[in-house]
């Protein structure tokens, strides 16, 4: 069985799908943003093996998660689940200048993605509001736009597409996918939301843990557990070493080669 971190599994698909993981023997480590949060992780996911804390809006603690994860030991898969939803009035600015809810929803993927040691897997949540992202990726931080929390999280989820592509492309021995959950009733997603919750975390957990051949692949997006079409334009490698270019930029922290 395997050893899988999931980011933001405090509650929601990430602790739900934590749940599933568990339920077919893998150990788990979760994760919450302050220590209330992985320790309400820890009740809600009995079977898990640890909860790491770190407030990834936040590049030291991007870094500093990264550091608990590779101190753990080493995993065989990681689930970027971690996430704020769209309903940010204004733009909330983090100790690094930069929008909330891109640090938390793209650029802290890209970070620990680069820092934590290589696994055999990568599972990126990504979401069927990507097709609306802005390609032009020219005001990632949002200084000349006004602020568009539908479109933020929208750029996010193409965000998480684009590095989950790159990966797959740049590092051929890992198995690095995306996918969209579908839209569900968890606290991000809102009551009126009418997709299958039960449907919500099941993608990601079998990406991350399933020896069948069809979750056996890479670079490739899902939807309840098949393929579905992506944005075309996510498909371009200049588009996608872009992004990685300008989360290096941000961060400071390189992608391995």
């Amino acid at each position: 069985m395997s050893r899988i971190l999931i980011t933001g599994s405090s509650d929601g698909l990430g602790m739900m799908a934590a749940r599933l993981l568990v339920a077919d023997g893998h150990r788990v480590v979760l994760h919450g943003r302050n220590a209330q949060r992985a320790a309400d992780a820890r009740a809600a996911v009995p079977g898990a093996e640890s909860a790491l804390v770190a407030d990834l809006s936040s590049i030291a603690a991007m870094k500093e998660l990264a550091e608990q994860a590779n101190a753990s030991g080493a995993f065989d898969a990681v689930i970027h689940n971690a996430a704020l939803g769209y309903r940010e009035a204004q733009r909330v600015e983090t100790v690094d200048g930069l929008p909330q809810l891109f640090a938390v929803n793209a650029l802290a993927p890209y970070v620990l993605t680069a820092l934590i040691a290589r696994p055999a897997r990568l599972v990126y949540i990504s979401s069927g509001l990507h097709r609306s992202g802005d390609t032009s990726l020219d005001d990632l931080v949002w200084r000349q736009r006004s602020w568009n929390a539908l479109q933020a999280y929208s750029d996010s989820k193409l965000h998480n597409l684009l590095l989950a592509l790159a990966v797959a492309r740049r590092w051929p021995d890992v198995r690095s996918n995306a996918l969209e959950p579908g839209w569900v009733a968890t606290k991000m997603g809102g009551a009126g939301a009418t997709d299958d919750i039960a449907l919500g975390p099941r993608t990601q957990a079998w990406l991350a843990g399933s020896d069948e051949p069809a979750a056996r692949v890479t670079g490739d997006y899902f939807f309840h557990q098949r393929p579905k079409a992506m944005l075309e334009a996510a498909r371009s490698a200049g588009l996608q070493d872009r992004f990685i270019a300008a989360c290096e930029a941000l961060s400071g922290v390189a992608l391995p080669a």
